[in-house]
């Protein structure tokens, strides 16, 4: 411990970390996702830094310019709950917790950049973030509009559709409910065929998983747009107010099987109906529970209501049955669809429920078609008018044809992804640098008067947006005409700071004050080469980052299209087969173990027991292996010998077991590149070190001790810092922590190893010369196994050369 705290302070005495600002020299941009300021690490954070920290010191050895910053996401909803919680503000909670979490963080010998760190909450931070928001409101990209929200009922507030996992809050885990109200969004659609097109550009870098997710999230789709006319009787019902709707299909080759159609429950027909009180109060209350209930919710139990309205189908001129169905979305396509139980699962499962039509129009090539269940795949139109016996396939494109040449409809491309809703209706968020004026509207602040801040003097109840509930804070004047106007209450939501952070990073200290980042800075730092944190961020952080990248390159900020070349997803930490949780009472305390066995203990451990990218389960027993590992390298290091270069060794004169020792040494050099270039499996290198270790154990030579620990001590010092600065400095004046050349001398070898097998199965193993005749090999491998073959007739003699010799016996 004594250890690692003298180097803990020699590093901070003297900035050891710090990026330079040569840009002639090759640099690597090493980020790990930064935490939330909760005031205690976890295991998660342990793993996740220390693959990123283990990345940062190899390319420092390699004597590249290095940026490894820390930050904290520190605005958000937990900082506020604990206000009402504990009485405290959610600043003064938020600071200290990022003091103390910056100890724990120094503690493990991270070798984050000191100068570059900040928080999200930080009002210099605030005052560039409203100067990007401004100008996107002012390019169109950011606009208000009302409309049913994921509402949280714990956390009182809006939740992007993102932030709905399973029906529930992605944070508290509340099931969550819908509500009308405004919202501001951000019009990630507009660059939803970018976002997905670029992905291409991510393949060699990113998991494939990850990019699937994310393909899968925007969700690009072609099909027919087209409308449904209601009938003379359907529009007399509705007071003349509605003529017609539109939908959206990607099975164009299923018209002609159309049995009903549905509408969301959130439709304007809908709307109407219910303030119109067009239906009886059972069925009322029925449509406003579908309304209110979650869209994971509504998948689950199809719930439907006859509206009593019919439309005109546009090819056959029949009469179609019009239904609220609670599967619809209105934030999928038009919110009504055509319905085709037929061909469709869960139209299948509604008409079945609902007693409606099935109309078949495909069917196989060749068999049945099935009479219990829907029928999707491809096969031959049938009961299709002229369509018939066309494959289903080329019936899509003719279909959608026949539409546009008939001028009732058109071929069009959807997608899942919808506009990102950014309001929140809570206190510890950046505010949205909006004015609302009776004379002008919605005007955005002026960017001299940025930031807009938070008062300070807030009542923490629970009930409402405290902002919204100040007496004084929202009157402001209009920055466009001067009169008296109301601030925006609401705040944005908080991964709006994280999805421009890495590029703030960039800024030195001459740019800190006088703008986000400066864009030569980010020419030369931008992208991060290796990019690492969970799996869960697939697609909110990681989307919302890939967008506002190109926003603000189209704002003409930065000239880059993505932020992250490499990606690598780290696995979960587990105890007992669980995650790690402490409602489940199975968390590791990292101070703790850093107290008990020290901080380069923690790290080996993290690193060691499993490839990054793989579930770790945690192991109390290989914690005290990883121990006492590090002390054998330690107290062995008395066998080497100081010295400013390495020692000068004649390879051919060595021993048996001294080459033995030497060629392991440079093996563990040659997987750590491997493990840097391609692999990242830390746990495959640790391991050949350790391998190294047990073969210069088994020899005496100082030198190959010397060279050894030359060697082994730059391997290991990415991973367990402070005990390689201390041998290094002890040993080596800390030179040989720089780049490492691999020999090539050390791998000629003038022995092999070979198995020796009796009928199969290894009996034995020889040593024999890489140029030995085939007749002395066989002699030596009669020899090794004689107890086997004594007495036995030989039937075969099989060598694999370099490998393996069998020999096959009778009886």
């Amino acid at each position: 411990m004594d250890i690692e705290k003298k180097w803990q302070k020699f590093w901070n005495e003297n900035s050891s970390f710090e990026p330079n600002d040569d840009f002639s020299k090759e640099k690597k941009y090493i980020l790990s996702m930064f935490p939330f300021p909760s005031g205690r690490l976890h295991m998660g954070h342990v793993r996740n830094y220390s693959i990123g920290d283990a990345f940062a010191r190899y390319y420092r050895q390699q004597g590249l310019n290095v940026l490894h910053p820390i930050g904290f996401d520190s605005f958000g909803m937990p900082a506020e709950n604990a206000a009402i919680k504990n009485g405290i503000h959610p600043k003064k909670w938020t600071y200290e917790n990022i003091d103390y979490m910056r100890g724990e963080l120094a503690n493990l010998g991270l070798s984050f950049s000191k100068e570059r760190e900040f928080a999200t909450s930080d009002e210099i931070y605030t005052k560039f973030e409203q100067g990007f928001i401004i100008d996107m409101f002012e390019k169109g990209l950011l606009y208000r509009k009302k409309g049913f929200l994921n509402w949280c009922p714990h956390d009182q507030t809006v939740l992007a559709n993102e932030q709905v996992i399973d029906g529930c809050c992605w944070r508290c885990d509340t099931e969550v409910v819908k509500k009308e109200m405004y919202q501001y969004y951000l019009k990630i659609s507009e660059y939803a065929d970018e976002l997905l097109n670029d992905l291409k550009l991510l393949e060699n870098g990113w998991p494939k998983q990850v990019l699937t997710m994310q393909e899968n999230w925007i969700g690009k789709s072609t099909g027919l747009e087209f409308d449904l006319y209601l009938d003379d009787a359907s529009k007399e019902l509705l007071g003349g107010n509605f003529e017609k709707f539109d939908v959206f299909t990607t099975r164009p080759d299923t018209i002609y099987g159309v049995s009903y159609t549905a509408l969301a429950p959130e439709h304007d027909i809908v709307t109407y109906m219910l303030e119109n009180k067009l239906f009886d109060e059972e069925t009322a209350n029925l449509v406003r529970h579908m309304k209110n209930s979650n869209n994971i919710d509504r998948q689950k139990d199809k719930q439907g209501v006859a509206l009593g309205i019919n439309v005109i189908h546009p090819l056959t001129g029949k009469s179609v049955p019009v239904w609220i169905a609670n599967f619809v979305l209105m934030d999928y396509g038009s919110g009504a669809v055509m319905a085709v139980p037929a061909h469709d699962d869960r139209d299948y499962e509604f008409a079945k429920k609902y007693d409606l039509p099935i109309n078949a129009v495909i069917r196989p090539k060749e068999g049945e078609l099935p009479t219990d269940a829907a029928y999707t795949e491809a096969g031959v139109l049938f009961n299709s008018s002229k369509f018939d016996g066309i494959s289903s396939i080329d019936a899509k494109q003719k279909i959608m044809d026949h539409f546009e040449a008939k001028n009732i409809g058109q071929k069009v491309i959807n997608f899942r992804l919808k506009d990102w809703g950014i309001s929140r209706q809570r206190y510890w968020g950046a505010p949205i640098p909006l004015v609302h004026c009776d004379k002008c509207g919605i005007v955005a602040e002026k960017k001299e008067n940025l930031p807009v801040t938070l008062p300070e003097d807030v009542a923490f109840t629970g009930e409402g947006n405290p902002i919204d509930n100040h007496p004084t804070w929202k009157n402001c004047k209009c920055p466009k005409c001067g009169g008296d106007a109301l601030r925006e209450t609401d705040t944005m939501d908080t991964f709006v700071e994280s999805s421009w952070y890495f590029l703030r990073y960039t800024a030195s200290k001459m740019t800190w004050n006088e703008k986000g980042f400066d864009k030569k800075e980010v020419d030369y730092w931008m992208n991060v080469d290796h990019y690492i944190g969970g799996i869960e961020h697939a697609i909110l952080h990681l989307l919302y980052s890939r967008f506002f990248t190109k926003v603000l390159r189209d704002l003409g900020y930065i000239d880059n299209t993505e932020p992250f070349d490499r990606l690598l997803t780290q696995g979960m930490v587990l105890k007992d087969g669980s995650k790690m949780s402490k409602s489940k009472g199975n968390t590791v305390d990292p101070d703790a173990l850093i107290e008990k066995y020290g901080a380069d203990t923690a790290r080996l451990f993290i690193l060691f027991a499993a490839p990054p990218t793989q579930e770790l389960e945690w192991n109390d027993s290989a914690v005290e292996g990883a121990y006492r590992f590090l002390k054998r390298f330690y107290d062995r290091s008395a066998n080497a010998y100081k010295c400013e270069a390495l020692p000068v060794i004649e390879h051919a004169n060595l021993t048996k077991d001294e080459k033995f020792a030497r060629r392991k040494v440079y093996e563990a050099l040659q997987r750590s590149v491997e493990v840097y270039a391609e692999r990242y499996t830390f746990n495959t290198m640790i391991a050949g070190v350790m391998e190294a270790m047990n073969a210069l154990g088994a020899q005496e030579n100082a030198d190959v001790w010397t060279e050894g620990y030359w060697i082994l001590a730059s391997i290991l010092e990415p991973v367990v810092p402070h005990i390689c600065w201390e041998l290094s400095s002890n040993l080596f004046e800390c030179k040989n922590l720089a780049p490492q050349k691999i020999i090539d001398e050390v791998f000629e070898v003038d022995t092999i190893s070979m198995g020796v097998s009796v009928n199969g199965k290894k009996r034995a193993e020889i040593e024999v010369g890489v140029s030995e005749e085939d007749a002395d090999i066989l002699a030596l491998a009669k020899e090794s196994v004689e107890k086997w073959i004594e007495g036995k007739a030989i039937i075969k003699e099989i060598i694999v050369p370099g490998k393996l010799v069998n020999i096959v016996i009778k009886g």
